[in-house]
């Protein structure tokens, strides 16, 4: 779980205090590579989660899904179709349903961690 949140955690660093500025033109190449970013980031949580987490998944899709999102734009652009809308319909879906993902295993954790004994009682 902590391959993950180190990366996130390296990007929003980079990103805030780099000084790197992204051109107005290449702005909606790199929004569309955060958004496959992030769902891959909480795809990796939710793996981790449910113990099926494996690093070569991770880092291959991660990349894999950026490319695939900035690629689909910048065709997109060049034959006049708004491509990059598929990609944030497709990635904030599968965000959207990691993340709450995320909180029913949360809640069930949670829930398991107060269930009474059923009157066993400890030694």
């Amino acid at each position: 779980m902590w391959l993950p949140i180190l990366g996130f955690l390296i990007g929003l660093f980079v990103g805030l205090f780099s000084g790197v500025h992204v051109a107005p033109e290449y702005a909606s190449y790199v929004s569309i590579a955060v958004l496959a970013a992030l769902d891959t980031l909480f795809g990796g949580i939710r793996a981790q989660m449910q113990g099926t987490f494996d690093n070569s998944v991770f880092v291959s899709g991660f990349f894999f899904n950026m490319l695939l999102a900035s690629g689909l734009a910048f065709l997109g652009v060049h034959i006049g179709v708004d491509l990059y809308l598929a990609a944030i319909f497709a990635f904030g879906v599968r965000l959207f349903n990691n993340i709450a993902a995320i909180r029913r295993l949360l809640l069930a954790k949670w829930s398991d961690s107060y269930k009474p004994d059923n009157g066993k009682k400890s030694t």
